[in-house]
């Protein structure tokens, strides 16, 4: 039943997309709603089941990678963290189709924008509930797509052009971040599954790299990377440019996906490692605790 909550948005995304001039804006608008109500629905018994019962669900669907040592599946694990945050994502984008159906009811194009905006959502939802750090990255980037696709969804203006290349430019540098990230965890646990980097955490406590003749503790380093991931995909820290010039190409409601969607990301980066990158016995500097704090 879990695997609704993940697939549900997707087939609605695709029949909206593909099967828009057949159902048409009003139909397109229904089934697409429809849809996230019953996700809504689902996360909610799901909460109860995990957040409430404590009964943690990981699914494993079928194998990705499979090179010698190199071992990476399609996954998905429900656990405390994850069951919230279905319910803040399935709330808000079922909200937003809602408001969408009334909003854009004028417009002939409805149809593909409510595909755009259940496969926003569905990104969204393989980001949340990844079970490894290369799945989550996929979510990662595929709601870089759709919010490109979104912003340049009226495509023959000119501004709305130029906002969605300045938002694919900006997002550039925390993408370029989390990749360093995900592949410095790949050098030191030679794994990206989360359950396997928890248990390998307390071996590295004391590991140390040299970059540019400084040593530098490996953990440290490695949530530094998270971190400015973090700020760039949330939008931060000088990195908030291109927020303005993206409502040329939507609506106020648009501002409403990115601040709530967006702001997720850095709890979705640093909730499931936080137990390893804020233990007692792992010296963080003061500054880094408060970060972690904050988020």
């Amino acid at each position: 039943m879990e695997l609704l909550i993940i697939f549900l948005p997707l087939i609605g995304s695709l029949f909206s997309g593909l099967g828009g001039r057949f159902l048409g804006p009003k139909g397109a608008g229904l089934f697409t709603t429809s849809n996230m109500c019953i996700t809504l629905l689902i996360s909610m018994i799901t909460f109860y089941k995990v957040g409430i019962c404590g009964e943690t669900t990981t699914i494993v669907v079928s194998s990705w990678i499979n090179s010698e040592l190199f071992n990476v599946s399609w996954g998905f694990l429900f656990d405390s963290l994850t069951v919230v945050m279905l319910i803040v994502v399935c709330t808000i984008s079922t909200l937003v189709h809602l408001y969408s159906m009334e909003y854009m009811s004028h417009d002939p194009h409805l149809p593909r924008f409510m595909s755009y905006l259940s496969l926003f959502t569905f990104f969204m939802l393989i980001l949340v509930t990844a079970n490894n750090l290369l799945q989550m990255f996929v979510g990662w980037e595929g709601v870089g797509l759709c919010s490109y696709l979104l912003i340049n969804f009226w495509f023959t203006r000119i501004q709305a052009n130029k906002a969605a290349i300045k938002a694919m430019l900006m997002n550039r540098i925390g993408d370029f971040a989390l990749a360093l990230a995900i592949f410095f965890s790949l050098y030191l646990f030679s794994s990206l599954d989360y359950a396997t980097i928890f248990s390998l955490v307390p071996l590295y406590k004391d590991y140390y790299i040299n970059i540019l003749g400084f040593d530098i503790i490996g953990l440290e380093f490695l949530s530094l990377l998270l971190f400015l991931g973090a700020v760039g995909k949330s939008a931060q820290l000088g990195l908030h440019t291109w927020l303005p010039d993206a409502m040329e190409g939507l609506f106020w409601f648009r501002a409403l996906l990115k601040l709530h969607y967006m702001r997720e990301h850095p709890v979705l980066i640093f909730s499931p490692l936080k137990n390893c990158l804020a233990r007692k016995n792992l010296k963080i500097g003061t500054i880094r605790r408060k970060f972690f704090l904050i988020l």
